[in-house]
């Protein structure tokens, strides 16, 4: 619930905390924020634009996909992984950044007792879902490029999953003893329907481009492969296609006849990296990110 996160937020236009008032949350310097009735709240700057959110469409396919358990494998490595870096005892905030609906972060917190999760995302129809995904989970719209509306030293864990990787921030929200979880496609991710389907591809340099522009905040210490098959049907391969980025490059016609041509079951390799990253001693880490971390 929104309330057992407020204590970790901050106001997106001075930085000081923020209180619940019935249906609003409020700064001592006059700044308040609607709560919506599903439950999150709107801390997007006036000016921001949400042109890239993920649409209701996007994201009512990727609760389809999921609710067949298809990434389950990679939602259970990403929540092992959470344990190992921040053992069951262990209590505090995990944020989510580009949470979507929240079913990688209501799994992490499942492994670890005593926390509640803060799920950050520019789609308001993805955290109508989080905000509801687990009773210890809190939601809030906001631009991960920009200065999160979250206060500085207060993460236990944060988590990045096929998402935005702004390192000052997540370096500036973590704590000195805190981790990032990062999960990012490899070159043989849907490989049998990137070239079937005219999906988006993954650079061969992927890998090292997030290194490099998480370096000045972040260590890598550990990058662990995830691999597996899926077996899908043509509407599995659909809304599989809708969830994510190719959704806004791929003509739906086009889609269509290319599925069709599919034959079912189709088998899809998933694979993924899943990073630990530590910060940087905050006296030699960056103040802003370069502009290589716009690259995603």
């Amino acid at each position: 619930m929104l309330r057992d996160v407020l204590e970790f937020l901050a106001c997106p236009h001075c930085g000081a905390g923020l209180d619940l008032d019935g249906h609003a949350v409020f700064c001592p310097n006059g700044h308040s924020y609607d709560v919506a009735r599903h439950g999150y709240v709107n801390l997007l700057g006036g000016d921001a634009s949400t042109a890239t959110a993920d649409t209701a469409a996007m994201v009512a396919a990727r609760e389809a996909f999921f609710g067949v358990e298809h990434f389950a494998p990679l939602v259970r490595a990403v929540a092992d992984e959470a344990w190992r870096v921040a053992p069951g005892e262990a209590s505090g905030c995990v944020i989510d950044l580009g949470a979507g609906p929240g079913r990688y972060l209501s799994a992490v917190l499942e492994r670890l007792p005593g926390s509640v999760g803060l799920a950050l995302d520019l789609s308001k129809y993805a955290l109508r879902r989080a905000a509801r995904r687990h009773p210890l989970i809190g939601a809030a719209v906001c631009d991960v490029w920009r200065p999160l509306p979250v206060r500085t030293d207060v993460a236990a864990l944060v988590l990045d999953v096929f998402a935005p990787r702004n390192g000052a921030e997540i370096r500036r929200v973590l704590r000195r003893d805190g981790a990032l979880l990062a999960v990012t496609p490899t070159t043989d991710h849907l490989r049998e329907l990137v070239s079937a389907l005219g999906l988006l591809t993954v650079g061969e340099d992927k890998p090292d481009r997030v290194r490099r522009q998480l370096a000045p905040h972040l260590t890598l210490v550990r990058e662990t492969p995830v691999t597996f098959t899926m077996t899908l049907t043509a509407a599995d391969v659909h809304a599989l296609v809708a969830m994510g980025p190719s959704a806004w490059h791929v003509d739906p016609d086009h889609l269509d006849r290319r599925v069709r041509a599919l034959s079912e079951p189709v088998t899809v390799t998933a694979a993924v990296t899943l990073a630990e990253y530590r910060p940087v001693p905050r006296r030699q880490s960056l103040v802003a990110p370069t502009d290589d971390a716009r690259s995603r």
